[in-house]
């Protein structure tokens, strides 16, 4: 019932390619199903026990690729409805308006907007014309974006005049804003970048882009994601999608990881294709593209932020998240999506503090907070730069020895929940068209045409319908795993009065997705060797969020180690 996932367990404890590398560390899924296929004929025969021992780093080894392009989006009909507005749209205005937006946070662009130096239109067709020029089919193509809102334009010349009106609501307004494909949003399909729904079109918008909408938020257009959010084939490279394509790192185009399962939004971001874009996460997937991408990636807390209308993977751990170049942006994204969601049971109501995300983020400096880390991530040279800028701020910082807790039933949960969740999303939420139902369904559709709906295989998905448990069962590894999870995070920080842990990249994803704390990356710098980006992450206790933007926002301005990707200049 459960082979396939105690193989793919058993393997990651064998390894030590992985396990060395940081033995405190628990990955996201995305590194728990990596590197499978090289070692299940080895593993078929041989006794099998549940094991739990999963440490291992989260971030992907770079591997080569067998599709690179996308079969199924055609470039003009994607480009066809922006043709006449763009006829007039240069090079020259282009570059003249770089100094404006590359790299600038929401609310310069907003001044900008308001002196009369820009305005939501321009702000629009400088995004179209960027996307245009770096995204697809060309030597630097990234292939980030999956679909455009082909009203988008229109939509922006109304924010003009809406703003010339005063009709402004929150800072949000007029900023383009580019979703992950699994986010349901009026005017485009959301495909999770799979074929079986390729012609989702939905007609009701995610409760979160209902919010952004309400907020004058403007929808560009959907990103790229490694397929069915990483929990599809086991064996692909992060980023990869039959739908999008395969998605490229900025920072090393065919050599860096995009980190998943977000991709799209993280590339999308740290290329400067939209002022913002929002991601989700079960365990690590928006932590692992924004560390990888060199971008701000928060996992808020479970409930936080509605999962109404996104495609599931785990209804327990599911969360957006928003993906930002600055902390201030991604405070600013957070504030216009959150509020309590009738339709979604883990739902909190957090408007009794209505506001706090952006308005106080901003805090001299951390006197008297206390942080802790565990030992082995010294041994990261950027990660030790990190702590000196912090203990400069006034922090001080504790060293730890991990927690001796595992987590048993880590990827049942995430197959008994996607089986359940799955075809919920395809009743309430597909459109009339899409035939699948389930996890089976979509298995049967893409075997009738293999080598263009599933070129890396679909080993996840089988797992999941091998995988069989009671209802009792299931609750029973929730409960167990949220237990061990609060516990790796709680006893430390009780026993030693900490504010916050802290990490590298989503090195701890998986802990911190089980509890359902929330946690924060923000950019550390880039590695000697590869020029590789990494994060520094803070992972809080539960409702942390205000104060996680703080100490983010703090190690943040001091010591600015955003760059932008040289080639996207």
């Amino acid at each position: 019932m459960i082979r396939f996932t105690l193989i793919l367990l058993l393997f990651l404890v064998c390894s030590c390619k992985y396990i060395n590398k940081e033995k405190d560390a628990l990955p996201s899924y995305d590194a728990i199903v990596e590197k499978t296929s090289d070692t299940l004929s080895v593993l078929e025969d041989e006794a099998l026990t549940d094991s739990t021992d999963i440490s291992a780093i989260s971030v992907k080894e770079f591997r080569e690729f067998k599709v690179l392009d996308s079969k199924y989006i055609n470039v003009n009909d994607l480009w066809n409805p922006f043709a006449k507005d763009l006829e007039s749209f240069s090079e020259g205005t282009y570059n003249n308006l770089k100094p404006l937006i590359l790299e600038q946070d929401i609310l310069t662009i907003q001044k900008y907007i308001q002196n009369g130096k820009l305005s939501y239109e321009l702000l629009v067709k400088f995004y179209l014309y960027r996307i245009r020029k770096f995204d697809r089919e060309n030597a630097w193509s990234l292939n980030s974006v999956i679909s455009l809102n082909p009203n988008v334009i229109v939509e922006s010349k109304e924010k003009d005049r809406e703003r010339r009106n005063k009709k402004t609501k929150h800072p949000i307004f007029g900023m383009p804003i580019l979703l992950k494909d699994n986010i349901d949003a009026i005017g485009m399909p959301t495909t999770a970048g799979a074929v079986a729904l390729k012609d989702n079109n939905v007609n009701k918008d995610a409760f979160i882009v209902a919010q952004l909408k309400d907020k004058g938020a403007l929808i560009l257009g959907k990103t790229n994601l490694s397929e069915w959010a990483y929990f599809f084939c086991g064996d692909c490279p992060s980023g990869y999608s039959a739908v999008g394509g395969q998605t490229f790192n900025p920072y090393g185009r065919k050599i860096i990881d995009t980190g998943g399962s977000s991709s799209g939004s993280g590339v999308a971001v740290a290329a400067n294709f939209c002022v913002a874009a929002v991601g989700t996460e079960t365990s690590g997937s928006i932590l692992s593209p924004s560390s990888q991408n060199s971008i701000v990636g928060f996992k808020p807390t479970i409930g936080l932020l509605s999962r109404s209308g996104i495609v599931p993977i785990s209804s327990t751990l599911d969360t957006p998240g928003p993906m930002t170049k600055n902390v201030m942006d991604n405070a600013l994204l957070m504030d216009a999506m959150f509020g309590p969601d009738e339709k979604d049971n883990k739902s909190i109501d957090a408007l009794l503090d209505n506001g706090f995300y952006y308005e106080k983020i901003v805090v001299p400096n951390l006197k008297g907070k206390r942080f802790g880390y565990f030992e082995e991530s010294k041994q990261d040279s950027l990660f030790a730069s990190a702590i000196e800028v912090l203990k400069k701020l006034g922090a001080e910082m504790v060293v730890l020895k991990p927690e001796t807790l595992e987590l048993p039933g880590f990827i049942r949960l995430l197959n008994l929940d996607m089986k359940k969740d799955l075809p919920f999303y395809l009743k309430a939420s597909a459109h009339d068209s899409i035939l699948v139902t389930s996890v089976e369904d979509v298995i049967e559709f893409n075997k009738s045409d293999s080598i263009n709906r599933m070129p890396y295989g679909q080993k996840l998905f089988e797992g999941i319908v091998a995988d069989k448990a009671t209802n009792q069962e299931l609750e029973a590894i929730k409960s167990k795993l949220k237990k061990n999870g609060q516990l790796f995070f709680d006893t430390p920080m009780k026993a030693n009065n900490l504010n916050a842990i802290l990490s590298i990249n989503n090195y701890h994803a998986g802990f911190a997705a089980v509890a359902e704390y929330p946690a924060i990356t923000i950019p550390m710098g880039y590695s000697s060797d590869k020029n590789a980006p990494k994060g520094l992450t803070f992972i809080g206790k539960r409702l942390n969020e205000k104060f996680l933007l703080q100490w983010a926002y703090a190690y943040e301005q001091a010591s600015k180690m955003r760059k932008m990707p040289k080639n996207y200049n």
